[in-house]
């Protein structure tokens, strides 16, 4: 079969296309031929050696696919051959199979097809449990969304608006803003790029405090990082929650803890994978609610481009350059 492997650390020109072999199961295990496969950003930082949790090499990227249960190994009692499923497993996605532990698998519902369950799994498994088990935003709050129109970004605007929280979103132009309007937000703005000096920081937290007539959000859902952080932070209403969910721009922002302390806020992480192994039936619920939402068409995620396997390495590229809006997907 063929595979998309990460052969040597560094960029995408260190990825290659080879012909592997294919996979069996072993007990509890299930293998899948993979249709549609989406790209995240642990994928950019795990073929740079960047990511907390680092494969040996060679290793296949790709973290969550969509596709038919073609073989179930021994004990494996919730799903069968023929299954459309899901599955969530960290890396070995772009390929055209996997083996994935049954505990890592999900059906989805029959009119649910396999580039919308790629595109669903992590961004909204991970903002529902954001935004529910973690900041418990409640109707009527203000949901502040940086990043707003990448895959998680646009997640949340969803779920907020779903879960019945005025949504402002932040992105960095205003193409990006419009999708975020198309996908429910109250209203947007657009925050400068780059290194953020003094003055800009500042402006930005005066922009967060003007759009929420004073007050502050309650909740700020953050997978930006870098120099977003703070000047966002100074900006959260009195008891707000402030989520952390990831680092796209790149650093890991040192935060004033007297912030916390001055505002009697909660700053919050979020580890969602870590949290489907400690709560598995929690996890479930969470989909069976989102399942939920997309049959009555409150949550529709955003597919902005599609990539062939052969061209995998591309669909990296483009995340990594800041070039999504939505969900980048690999076609299998």
């Amino acid at each position: 079969m063929k595979a998309l492997q990460c052969v040597e650390l560094g960029g995408v020109d260190k990825l290659e296309i080879n012909e592997v072999s294919s996979p069996d199961v072993g007990p509890g295990q299930v293998l899948i031929d993979v249709k549609a496969a989406s790209v995240n950003f642990p994928d950019v930082l795990m073929i740079q050696g960047l990511y907390q949790f680092q494969p040996p090499l060679p290793f296949t990227p790709g973290g969550e696919a969509a596709g038919i249960v073609e073989k179930v190994g021994e004990s494996v009692e919730s799903l069968k051959e023929g299954d459309k499923v899901f599955a969530m497993t960290g890396m070995g996605a772009f390929a055209e199979k996997i083996v994935a532990p049954e505990g890592s698998v999900m059906p989805i519902p029959e009119s649910m097809d396999y580039e919308t369950a790629a595109a669903l799994s992590m961004t909204y498994g991970t903002t529902l449990y954001a935004l529910k088990q973690r900041a418990n935003l409640k109707a009527g709050e203000t949901l502040l969304v940086l990043g707003a129109a990448g895959g998680v970004g646009l997640a949340a605007v969803d779920l907020g608006k779903a879960m019945g929280a005025k949504v402002i979103a932040a992105a960095s132009s205003q193409e990006k803003i419009d999708m975020c309007i198309q996908h429910g937000a109250d209203e947007g703005f657009i925050y400068p790029t780059g290194d953020l000096s003094k003055d800009q920081q500042k402006e930005l937290s005066g922009k967060i405090k003007e759009v929420t007539g004073g007050v502050g959000a309650n909740v700020i859902y953050d997978p930006v990082g870098s120099h977003y952080s703070e000047p966002a932070l100074r900006a959260i209403a009195w008891e707000g929650r402030y989520l952390v969910i990831g680092f796209a721009a790149g650093d890991i922002p040192k935060i004033p803890l007297n912030l916390a302390l001055l505002k009697g806020c909660q700053i919050v992480g979020v580890f969602w994978g870590a949290w489907t192994g400690i709560d598995p039936v929690g996890n479930k619920a969470n989909f069976m609610e989102l399942f939920k939402l997309h049959g009555e068409g409150k949550i529709a995620p955003e597919v902005s481009d599609k990539f062939t396997l052969d061209n995998a390495a591309d669909a990296i590229a483009h995340l990594q350059n800041r070039k999504a809006k939505g969900k980048v997907i690999i076609t299998i």
